[in-house]
This record gives structure tokens, sequence and C-alpha cells, in this order.
């Protein structure tokens, strides 16, 4: 039985009767709609490297332009 608040978690065995819903309803769907996240992440994680990199650029920048105590 599964509750809203937590407190009783579904079994192995719904969880599959749930998945195998899921399969049933969005399976023509489904290699798309993961087709979509994985480019979304893709982009995430070009994204958060490029703003690394910059930040990374300006730490440098200005370890070189102060003078040393």
């Amino acid at each position: 039985m599964f509750c809203l608040f937590g407190f009783i978690s579904p079994g192995p065995l719904e969880l599959l009767v749930i998945g195998g819903i899921i399969l049933l309803l969005f399976g023509n769907r489904l290699p798309s709609v993961m087709r979509s996240m994985g480019r979304g992440i893709v982009e995430f994680k070009k994204g958060v490297s490029g703003i690394e990199d910059d930040v990374d650029k300006a730490v440098e920048q200005d370890t070189s332009a102060s003078p040393k105590e």
C-alpha cells in the first residue's frame, strides 16, 4: 500500500506493477523522452564546465595581478 506521506513505501512487486503500467502508458514515447533528457543533461554539464572554466580563469588572473605580501 502506498501512502502519500511516505510512511509505507511500496515493495518490489508493487514497483514492478507501477513500472509495467508506466511502460504501457508511455512506451512509445519513452525513447524520445529519454533522448531529450540525455541531451538536456549534456547541455547542463557543458554549461557548468563553462562556468567553472570562467571562475578558474578569474581566480588565476586575480592571483597573478595581486602583489605578494
